[in-house]
C-alpha cells in the first residue's frame, strides 16, 4: 500500500489522489466526487505516509494504524467517523491501546477513521505487498555432522 500519493489538503474535505505535478501545482483528484483541480504550493498539504500517531511509546505510523484497523475489523469498515466522541474513543482505544490519550484528540480520531473509511471504500487498503515483504525467506542452514563419542573403555 502506497500512501505517499494520497493527501490531506488543509481546509478541503477528504482526501486527495496525486494525479500530475505542474511547476508550482500538483493536480490532485478528489476521492470522494472524483473532481480534479490543482493544489498549489502554497496550500499546506499533508502525504499520508508522512503522518505518523503519538503513542506512550514510538509514534505509530498511520500505515500501521489502518493496517491494525484492517486486521481487527476483518476488513471491514470502522465505524461511523460521526459517532459521539465517547464512542470515538473507545473505539481507538480498542484498535490502539498505546495511544497517548492527551495528545491525540477525538477530532484527530474522526479523521484516521474518516480516511481508513474512504481508502477501504475506494479499494486503496493492500497489505498484501507488506506480508510478502516480511515473510523473509531464511537459507537451510547446513547441518553439523555431530561428534560422536566413544564410552569409556577403561
Amino acid at each position: 500500500m502506497d500512501l505517499s500519493k494520497i493527501l490531506s489538503i488543509a481546509g478541503k474535505n477528504g482526501l486527495f489522489k496525486v494525479v500530475s505535478q505542474g511547476k508550482n501545482t500538483v493536480i490532485v483528484e478528489s476521492l470522494n466526487d472524483n473532481k480534479r483541480f490543482p493544489a498549489f504550493a502554497n496550500e499546506k498539504m499533508s502525504s499520508l505516509e508522512e503522518i505518523s500517531v503519538f503513542t506512550t511509546g514510538d509514534d505509530l505510523a498511520l500505515k500501521e494504524i489502518f493496517k491494525t484497523f484492517h486486521e481487527k475489523l476483518e476488513g471491514k469498515p470502522a465505524i461511523d467517523h460521526k459517532s459521539d466522541n465517547a464512542t470515538l474513543k473507545k473505539f481507538f482505544l480498542g484498535m490502539v491501546p498505546e495511544f497517548d490519550q492527551d495528545r491525540v484528540y477525538v477530532s484527530d480520531i474522526k479523521k484516521m477513521v474518516s480516511w481508513y473509511n474512504t481508502l477501504l471504500a475506494q479499494g486503496l487498503l493492500d497489505f498484501t505487498e507488506e506480508a510478502k515483504e516480511s515473510e523473509v525467506v531464511e537459507p537451510a542452514s547446513e547441518t553439523e555432522p555431530s561428534a560422536e563419542v566413544a564410552p569409556d573403555s577403561k
